[in-house]
This record gives structure tokens, C-alpha cells and sequence, in this order.
């Protein structure tokens, strides 16, 4: 069973799943692949790809914004839709050309969080916008009114 799964509360469900991305890991598995005749040194390098890509895991749920890494020792980040106050994305060229990014997640008097080399990272913001909003609704938060008065 997924940690995100384990972890889930009462009355909680998984909006969005996000996942790290491949040419995240590029650099790591291209210094793997290239050491690899030296003695086997490369597999250290393809292993802990493989290790960071499997055991890293990203979610939304209706509630919060759980974000954890490690296999042995583990790395969590959750953080209460309400207590969001940002989520800011991050893209090199790189990032812009196959699609992945790193997502910092602000929050009120929490310092700021930052999950690297994930996939879709708009995707995962839109997400999480629409999380936001459904909580906000659920809560029965008043609207915003637009500039002229009517909404």
C-alpha cells in the first residue's frame, strides 16, 4: 500500500496523483550509464534513480497536499489545503521542453516546500487550484467579488 493511501483520513480522497519525471532523472542515469564499465559504479548511480523515482509519491486530496520521498528514511510534506497560501512553478528550458518542474509549495508560517523534477507541474497546479476552491466552497467561504461589484 502507497504511503498517500495509508495516510488518508476519514471523509478524504486523492484529487490528483503526481509523479516525478523521467528526464528529471536524466543526469543521474546518464552518469549510471556511462560509468557502468568502470567496475559496475554506474548501477550506484542507476539504482538511486530508480530508488527516487519509485518512492517518491505526490498528491491532492480534498484536504491536504501530501508530498513524500525516501525508501529507507523517509521525507514527508503535508500541508492543509487552507494553510496554502502559494504554489509557485519553477521550469528550466529543459523543464519547459519535456515537461517537468519543480513545485514550491508556500504555506501560512510554514517555511517554504519544494518538490523537484516532478511531471506535469502545471497539471498538478491546476489541481491543486481546484482543491483549493472545492475546500473553500465546502467550508462555505464567501465569494470574491469581481471589480465591478457583481459576481
Amino acid at each position: 500500500m502507497s504511503y498517500v493511501q495509508s495516510s488518508l483520513t476519514t471523509g478524504e480522497s486523492v484529487q490528483h496523483m503526481g509523479k516525478i519525471s523521467i528526464w528529471a532523472l536524466m543526469p543521474l542515469i546518464l552518469l549510471g550509464l556511462i560509468t557502468l564499465p568502470l567496475f559496475g559504479i554506474g548501477l550506484i548511480a542507476l539504482a538511486m534513480a530508480a530508488i527516487r523515482y519509485w518512492t517518491t509519491e505526490l498528491a491532492i486530496t480534498n484536504k491536504r497536499v501530501i508530498a513524500k520521498t525516501g525508501l529507507i528514511s523517509r521525507n514527508t510534506i503535508e500541508l492543509n489545503l487552507s494553510k496554502i497560501e502559494s504554489i509557485r512553478v519553477d521550469q528550466s528550458i529543459l523543464g519547459r521542453i519535456f515537461n517537468y518542474g519543480s513545485i514550491i509549495v508556500a504555506g501560512a508560517g510554514t517555511p517554504q516546500a519544494p518538490v523537484v523534477g516532478i511531471s506535469n507541474p502545471m497539471d498538478f497546479r491546476k489541481a491543486f487550484i481546484t482543491a483549493q476552491e472545492g475546500a473553500e466552497q465546502r467550508r462555505g467561504a464567501p465569494q470574491q467579488m469581481s471589480p465591478a461589484g457583481v459576481n
